[in-house]
């Protein structure tokens, strides 16, 4: 079964509580799972959707095992519209153990962005279209057989 962290933008440069809208990961996570039905999406916001209004404990313990599921994982994929300091330090960590990082972002010559992903899609439809065609799992397998 594949594991698929859904990485992506939550508050980015927003001031104070506020969260920018998490709609794109159920799409992100739609298009992984009509792609690979067996996939087992991780998504952060999921399981903490008030993680800006926890204590400074919470939030590293927190923050600290999101890292170590997307370091984990068999495939990140990142939503970065614009800059996100955590979704950069999730691909970084992926980038390291060896884990590909799909990212979706109009910022492709971010270094973040253009260094730490295997690619780059402009839009949520690029990437929903590479999910269609059989590239996440052709992906995944390309890695396991390593």
């Amino acid at each position: 079964m594949p594991r698929v962290f859904l990485a992506g933008i939550i508050q980015g440069s927003l001031p104070g509580l506020q969260v920018h809208p998490q709609t794109y990961r159920d799409r992100l996570r739609e298009a992984i799972r009509s792609a690979m039905p067996d996939a087992e999406v991780f998504c952060p916001v999921e399981g903490h959707p008030n993680s800006p209004a926890y204590t400074q404990e919470q939030a590293r313990d927190v923050f600290f095992h999101h890292i170590g599921v997307a370091s984990e994982s068999d495939l990140v994929v990142a939503f970065v519209p614009e800059a996100s300091m955590g979704t950069a330090i999730e691909m970084y960590e992926a980038y390291r153990a060896g884990v590909p990082v799909l990212a979706i972002s109009p910022m492709e010559t971010n270094w973040s962005v253009k260094l730490l992903s295997e690619r780059v899609f402009p839009d949520l439809a690029a990437f929903e279209a590479f999910a269609r065609e059989g590239g996440l799992a052709r992906l995944i397998a390309e890695r396991r057989s390593r």
